[in-house]
């Protein structure tokens, strides 16, 4: 920030007129205020010195300081220059004719406010010669000595610019909390995101394999109702549907205790799946409950991967390994025959997760998943936090 900026910008905590304040400090503004006005009153009239049509003048004159106030109020909070220096003239003016008048508490009360909140309001410039303007002005009325002026001149002085300061860090923590609030918002928002994004993923993870299965053995018992064949043929078609939806049953509900947050016995899921498939499963480390999403993509990649192994691969020899390291899980599926036909990188095998998924899902974790050739057959490496 330059120098001329400093001494000509308006004062931070100066809010637009647009800002509302809280409810209690308005309360307590407006009882300040109140009170500030019936001391001066009480001031001016206690001593009866004005009877009769005498009274006029000291109406007029806390008529016309009040009345300035609010227009020098409005134009700072409007960031009016102009118009808040002319109701400071206004103020000026009016105490120099009440201290003439005998006016002199209203008149002292107006110099000093004046002074206190020029430095507050205005820009620094500004400020500071309205504020001496108005000790001036009181020091030329009050006929006190040269060193209680200067006294009361720092006083002032210093008791505006450290106001000046709190409405400037107030200000500051006000941005800061809007801030705040912006980015809870903003992480609210991502959080939801991600939530949905999980839901779908899951969603398309076991709805579209379980039922895109069941389709196509459906279909295929129509057909072979068409063609007039076996009923043992159709048979199995139907109960092989029978066991898909029962499959996808049993997903659904894993997916939704993940989506609760529970932990999955991701031991015995494997367990059970590699003793399905045929496969040789060894178990490394103390077995532990892992988290939902760390568990479940433990699953998903094991009965991708054995899927895949059984489908592109068959007659290979399939080992796994679920090994429990420590702040980490990982998973392996080795296959001694290579792929043979279709993709040759883990493509869809109908299963509706694929190698895209799996990967999506290891490292939206923070973890990592590899896949390929590994001594002329194939591999696929898991590596999660958990």
């Amino acid at each position: 920030m330059s120098t001329l900026e400093r001494w000509t910008r308006w004062p931070a905590g100066d809010a637009p007129l647009r800002e509302r304040s809280s409810r209690a400090r308005t309360v307590l503004s407006l009882f300040g205020r109140t009170a500030v006005l019936g001391a001066v009153l009480f001031g001016t009239f206690a001593e009866h010195r004005y009877t009769g049509w005498r009274l006029l003048p000291p109406i007029g004159w806390t008529a016309a300081a009040v009345a300035l106030s609010v227009g020098w109020y409005r134009a700072c909070r409007a960031r009016r220059l102009w118009p808040a220096l002319g109701c400071a003239a206004g103020l000026l003016a009016t105490a120099g004719a009440a201290h003439e008048g005998g006016a002199d508490t209203l008149a002292s009360v107006v110099w000093y406010g004046l002074a206190v909140h020029a430095v507050i309001r205005l820009p620094l410039a500004a400020g500071l010669l309205t504020a001496a303007a108005a000790l001036v002005s009181y020091g030329l009325g009050s006929g006190d000595s040269l060193l209680a002026l200067l006294a009361v001149a720092g006083g002032i002085g210093l008791l505006g610019y450290l106001l000046r300061l709190d409405g400037q860090a107030r200000s500051a923590q006000r941005a800061l909390l809007a801030q705040e609030r912006a980015a809870q918002a903003a992480r609210a928002e991502s959080a939801a995101l991600a939530e949905r994004a999980r839901i779908a993923r899951e969603i398309h993870d076991v709805l579209a394999h379980s039922l895109s299965a069941q389709l196509v053995h459906l279909e295929a018992a129509r057909l072979m109702l068409d063609a007039g064949a076996e009923r043992a043929e159709i048979r199995e078609r139907v109960v092989a549907a029978r066991r898909m939806a029962q499959d996808g049953l049993a997903e659904t509900r894993q997916a939704l205790s993940a989506l609760r947050g529970e932990f999955a016995p991701v031991a015995e899921f494997v367990a059970e799946l590699a003793a399905q498939s045929g496969a040789v499963l060894a178990v490394e480390g103390v077995a532990r409950p892992l988290p939902a999403e760390a568990g479940l993509a433990v699953r998903r990649v094991a009965q991708e991967a054995l899927t895949n192994a059984r489908k592109h691969a068959p007659g290979g020899r399939v080992g796994v390994r679920l090994a429990y390291l420590e702040g980490e899980v990982e998973l392996r599926v080795d296959n001694s025959a290579a792929p043979r036909g279709g993709h040759p990188v883990l493509g869809d095998s109908g299963s509706g997760y694929g190698l895209l998924g799996m990967r999506e899902r290891a490292e939206l974790l923070g973890g990592e998943l590899l896949a390929g050739p590994d001594e002329g057959g194939w591999r696929v490496l898991l590596r999660v936090p958990a």
